[in-house]
């Protein structure tokens, strides 16, 4: 692959014209590789409506989907983009018409889209999916539920091992099952006819998925997360993990019994439901619910991450800083990514993280605490963002990295550790993470307020022991003076008179959390070849 040089700021955009909807990204990409995303929309248009009896894309939907793409042109160009990348998926790709649309679109648009294959388009998910979730080496399974294909992948955090399309999609199935009855009740023996089509052209590539031995599945695209969203409002959740919205084999059969029962005008009045899929979500029910079945899958996690990331993914692949970054794991990568989209100071960011973590392996060894390698990863990441919210304001930066660990949608990490980390960041300054202050946080347990208030404890003195930014300390260690009297020694090559006064200042914050008195010991130049 080329290596490109990044040097400047730029604006992109990138379009998904799918066979149900069209969706827009537009991103601003930074010369360190980070990115913001500006926009995200999303345009139903049905572009592949009426098209799979005859393969022939119809005139009110192309204009439809010609308007669209024109108005998210201009939006992209509004924000700046000065590249728009386009793609077209299975409508598109099967249309007999496919050139004469084309045309159409560039000449009134100015839009050029290349139109990619099922495995490609499988592929794209599988980038723009695994980009966000932490899986590490672990093979998991990937299915994209789309207007007119099912795209399945197999791949762990950086290799794609398998990719297939199958001509399984919701619009395609509600028009060759359904037809024109799909705003009365569906009966359910024709339901059972659609899962059972489904399920045999899933069982001709089933051979191939099972080789894998792949378990754990994630979803995408706007029908399997609407059946998911239903299903956890209609249903009580049976599966614990809390990382991700979750399908669940149990409550998809009980809803697609109860979307069988209803007219279209009811199903549209069904909590959770996107009004603009009733009508094709019957059809999509089972062919999910045929994945489910012949593979082997109790639930389904739900990504908000589809082919459009796959796309920005892809792009920023072009350059070598980028590529470097994703070898590292996707919580390092997400921490990274968030804190140079914040022009954090990235070494004392670092200087500040090692220096907590010193501080915590030292107080475990004199059992101030008991808290494991989850929590010090925790304490890690916080420690690199506790700075971030500087770039709105210093004054109360504390709270702004708070909210912005809190929403930024750090990939990787599930809501409490979010939680936690927010608030361990924003106690490294100012107030001290007590119960009264902890009582804003809802759903926090006991357990969590004292990893909040010893974490927080350890990076609030890290800070301060890098006070100048300037990397002064080169080691620092907890050692235990009786029973209620612990030292924090630190060691320099410098004069650290700032540094020294600052954790003074912080005593009382130590004893809150540790009910111990700490005392200060700075040791200058006790090794000047280094320590």
């Amino acid at each position: 692959m080329e290596s490109t040089v990044k040097t400047a700021e730029t604006v992109v955009g990138f379009i998904d014209i799918g066979t149900n909807a069209i969706r827009l990204l537009v991103a601003r990409i930074n010369p360190n590789f980070s990115y913001t995303v500006i926009s995200r929309e999303k345009e139903v248009v049905r572009l592949g409506e009426g098209e799979f009896s005859d393969q022939t894309l119809k005139p009110v939907a192309m204009e439809r989907t010609i308007f669209v793409c024109g108005k998210f042109v201009d939006l992209a160009r509004t924000y700046g983009a000065t590249e728009i990348i386009s793609v077209g998926t299975s409508a598109i790709r099967e249309a007999t018409n496919q050139a004469e649309f084309l045309e159409s679109l560039k000449a009134k648009t100015g839009l050029s889209v290349r139109v990619i294959s099922g495995e490609e388009e499988a592929r794209l998910i599988w980038l723009g999916v695994s980009s966000g979730i932490d899986i590490g080496s672990k093979k998991e399974l990937f299915i994209d539920l789309g207007g007119g294909s099912t795209e399945i992948s197999i791949g762990n955090q950086h290799e794609c091992f398998y990719i297939n399309s199958l001509r399984l999609g919701a619009i395609r199935l509600t028009a060759q099952f359904i037809g024109d009855s799909w705003t009365a009740p569906i009966d359910f023996g024709l339901y059972k006819k659609i899962r059972q089509y489904a399920c045999s052209k899933i069982n001709i590539i089933k051979p191939h998925i099972l080789e894998y031995g792949v378990r754990l599945g994630w979803g995408s695209s706007g029908t399997i997360t609407n059946l998911a969203e239903v299903t956890n409002k209609l249903f009580k959740k049976t599966s614990s993990n809390n990382k991700a919205l979750v399908l669940t084999r149990k409550n998809l059969k009980k809803l697609a019994t109860l979307l069988c029962l209803l007219p279209l005008e009811e199903r549209r009045k069904l909590p959770a439901i996107n009004p603009e899929r009733a009508d094709i979500i019957v059809a999509g029910a089972a062919i999910i619910e045929a994945v489910m079945e012949e593979l082997g899958l109790e639930e389904i996690r739900i990504s908000n991450r589809e082919l459009r990331d796959g796309l920005l993914v892809e792009y920023l692949s072009n350059f070598e800083g980028f590529r470097e970054l994703q070898k590292e794991p996707i919580r390092n990568q997400s921490i990274l990514h968030l804190g140079r989209s914040c022009n954090f100071d990235e070494k004392h960011a670092q200087t500040v993280a090692d220096l907590s973590l010193e501080l915590f392996d030292s107080a475990k060894q004199i059992e101030l605490h008991n808290l494991g390698s989850k929590e010090r990863d925790l304490l890690r990441h916080a420690a690199s963002l506790h700075d971030i919210g500087d770039f709105l304001s210093f004054n109360d930066h504390h709270i702004h990295s708070h909210y912005i660990i809190r929403n930024a949608g750090l990939a990787g990490f599930d809501k409490t550790e979010l939680q936690l980390m927010a608030n361990i960041a924003r106690f490294h300054r100012k107030k001290f993470p007590t119960k009264k202050v902890l009582k804003a946080e809802a759903g926090m347990d006991e357990k969590s307020k004292e990893i909040i208030a010893v974490l927080s404890t350890f990076l609030r003195l890290a800070e301060k022991l890098d006070r100048s930014h300037r990397g002064l300390v080169k080691k620092v260690e907890f050692v235990r003076e009786g029973k209620n009297h612990v030292v924090l020694r630190f060691y320099s090559d410098n004069d650290c008179s700032l540094e020294e006064w600052s954790i003074i200042q912080n005593q009382p914050a130590f004893y809150g959390a540790f009910e111990k008195t700490l005392c200060v010991q700075c040791i200058v130049k006790l090794n000047p070849g280094g320590i």
